[in-house]
């Protein structure tokens, strides 16, 4: 950074065209590594770097766009309403920066995101970032190839999209089996409650005491839930499952049913504590309290399996997402020459 910084210092005493050729180079090979730092601190002295082109005619954005790095696609928020002209850039193919954006991630950043549906998730949000950018006429724009920006997307995604679809729907197969089970359980339990029923009455013999109102609440909740994860995971495996629906309808389909799938497994183990606790009441604690901790098992593991997975979708789902106005305005701290 120190000789970057020189560099910055020197090209403030020589002409335009020497500081493009000696800043070229630095710029197109940051922006495919995503050194932001180094891309800062040029385009600082030297904003007119922004226009330096690579073999390809790709510009800083293009590049940015191509290796998928965030940070320095960032940069457009800065020039704000100067961002639509930077945008407007075409390559040798005539690809405009959407037409980029539809092409598939490089392998080594696709595999940064874990799982087919949030790759797919990920390369939506992309193309939907960068088309916020360009002008209208530009979504419909074809290149030597004759294809739009929509058409690379879909060509180019096509196999993923396979792949996504059959991650999505071997996962709702496995939790829907779980949700099920579960389901069939406390159904169960409800009709057979802990103690019996009164002879007499025919209400539960436990009706008056806590643990049993403890156990029909949390044994309601985990009907309920487990039965809406039901539906959640049905709702994936019966989708079409088109592009569009990877962005946000399937994503957070799946965080529904896997929420409330955690939430009637636990309210199952709590419901079965407390049946536990009406049954053997505080005469027994040596009981009790070892089928409490069985009782966590089941719970613990499932956070510790589906967890990792479940925190990802969320934050790509819900999250405040790689995009927008990250830091200060590189711009605003620019020397004299103009962008």
């Amino acid at each position: 950074m120190e000789l970057v910084k020189c560099l910055c210092l020197e090209s403030l005493n020589v002409d335009t065209v020497k500081s493009a050729s000696v800043f070229k180079p630095a710029v197109i090979l940051s922006a495919t590594c995503g050194l932001y730092e180094v891309i800062e601190e040029i385009l600082s002295s030297f904003p007119s770097a922004i226009w330096c082109l690579d073999p390809e005619h790709h510009d800083l954005f293009q590049i940015a766009v191509i290796n998928r790095r965030e940070t320095i696609f960032n940069l457009l928020y800065d020039l704000e309403e100067h961002a639509h002209l930077v945008t407007q850039n075409t390559d040798s193919h005539n690809n405009n920066i959407l037409h980029l954006a539809g092409k598939l991630a490089p392998p080594h950043r696709l595999s940064l995101v874990s799982g087919a549906a949030l790759q797919m998730q990920r390369e939506l949000q992309w193309y939907k970032e960068v088309e916020n950018f360009v002008t209208p006429s530009y979504k419909g724009k074809e290149n030597t190839d004759g294809k739009t920006p929509a058409m690379v997307f879909a060509e180019e995604h096509k196999d993923l999209i396979v792949e996504a679809e059959e991650w999505l729907k071997d996962t709702a197969k496995s939790c829907t089996f779980a949700a099920t089970l579960i389901a069939t359980v406390v159904f169960a339990a409800a009709i057979t409650v802990p103690g019996g029923s009164s002879t007499e009455s025919g209400l539960p013999i436990f009706q008056k005491q806590r643990p049993f109102v403890v156990f029909a609440v949390s044994n309601a909740v985990s009907l309920f839930s487990s039965v809406t994860s039901v539906l959640m995971f049905l709702f994936i495996l019966t989708s079409h499952c088109a592009e569009a629906d990877f962005l946000y309808t399937l994503p957070n389909t799946l965080i529904i049913g896997l929420v409330n799938l955690f939430l009637s497994l636990a309210s199952m183990m709590v419901a079965f504590s407390s049946a536990m606790y009406a049954v053997f009441g505080h005469n027994r604690a040596w009981i009790l309290a070892p089928l409490t901790l069985l009782a966590c098992l089941p719970v613990t593991l499932f956070l510790f399996l589906q967890y990792p997975l479940l925190k990802d979708m969320i934050r790509s789902t819900y999250g405040p997402g790689i995009f927008g106005k990250k830091r200060e305005s590189i711009f605003s701290k620019s020397g004299n020459r103009s962008v």
